[in-house]
């Protein structure tokens, strides 16, 4: 076990590397090609009125001119130990981890997601569990009801979950039950621990809309596994055995239909953890997703790379969590060293 976790953490940490590689080739390289010059580069940290004597001093702080292989080194030196940016005669220290230094807001790119990373996270974890218990709840109701009013409405409102955006449903729900019923407060989010209530109170509307749009996806698939499951020799060969309907569902059938549940949650939990766009935008949650939306808008470089390299670490730790994970749902499935 233990060399397998090792041998799993390396090809995450390779992952890493070729991630970050290729999204500061994205930024920093791509943009050469395509005829950018230094100079135009530089402009874009400058400002709406950039002068000659700006962009030159851009140039220095940032090191542009050096080679592309020089400029890497450097933001990944800069990860392990630290960096230092010159503003005139004034030193700013970027502490490690360094992921870059904003230009647009003067802050280091790694302090300002340290700080947003409470927001989305309570977002992630409490539409995770909603949509992950709702989605395989409807998912096993539906198969072992199959054509049932119960399976036709929920599938319906599944395909329904699936088709429309989360800028439509989150903009109804902000119109509905917020601002036309008065059912629930403004979104906002309330440290966990500064108040508890305050906090799933504030979030609830972000988690059912979120989680309206993975739980869909999660019916359908506990759905069509489980019906393909409930047709095997073996689930016949349990109820012959006098086995009840309870204990054939939720142990003989179930358990192999959560084996892709696993793999799909762990994935989306790692895409909402490395930033949910577009529910932070509609209900103005400034986490890591709406930093990422400014970051765009203002072609804040440092901050869009920053963010991606965050994103891609969450996505391999949730699929190294997930490969442990495979062993406790799924008895067929081994761990070899």
């Amino acid at each position: 076990m233990l060399t397998y976790i090792l041998r799993r953490l390396g090809a995450g940490l390779l992952l890493l590397v070729v991630v970050t590689m290729v999204t500061f080739g994205i930024f920093y390289v791509v943009p050469r090609w395509a005829g950018r010059t230094t100079e135009q580069l530089a402009t874009m940290y400058v400002g709406r009125a950039p002068t000659p004597e700006a962009i030159q001093a851009t140039i220095d702080r940032l090191g542009l001119d050096r080679p592309i292989a020089v400029q890497f080194w450097e933001f990944v030196k800069g990860i392990f130990v630290g960096a230092e940016y010159q503003f005139g005669r004034d030193v700013v220290e970027c502490p490690a981890p360094c992921l870059g230094y904003s230009f647009q807001t003067y802050q280091p790119v790694f302090t300002e997601i340290v700080h947003r990373l409470p927001i989305t996270v309570s977002l992630a974890v409490g539409a995770g569990v909603i949509w992950l218990i709702g989605g395989i709840a409807v998912g096993v109701v539906s198969a072992v009801w199959k054509g049932s009013v119960f399976d036709r409405i929920a599938m319906g409102v599944a395909l329904a979950g699936v088709s429309l955006p989360i800028f439509f449903t989150g903009l109804l729900a902000l119109a509905f039950p917020v601002h036309a019923w008065d059912w629930f407060p403004t979104p906002r989010y309330v440290p966990l621990i500064q108040d508890p209530a305050a906090w799933a109170v504030g979030l609830f509307l972000p988690w059912l809309t979120l989680a309206f749009l993975h739980a869909a996806m999660y019916a359908r698939q506990t759905r069509a596994g489980m019906l393909e499951t409930l047709g095997e020799d073996y689930i016949r060969t349990a109820r012959a055995k006098g086995l009840s309907e309870r204990t054939v569902v939720l142990k003989h059938a179930l358990r192999p239909t959560l084996t892709p549940i696993v793999t799909i949650f762990g994935l989306d939990l790692g895409l909402v953890l490395g930033g949910a766009v577009l529910t932070e935008q509609v209900f103005s949650l400034n986490g890591i997703g709406r930093y990422a939306v400014q970051a765009i808008t203002q072609s804040d470089l440092p901050v869009i790379l920053g963010v991606t390299l965050v994103g891609a670490f969450f996505i391999v730790v949730a699929s190294l969590v997930v490969d442990l994970v495979y062993p406790l749902i799924d008895p067929r499935v081994r761990i070899h060293d």
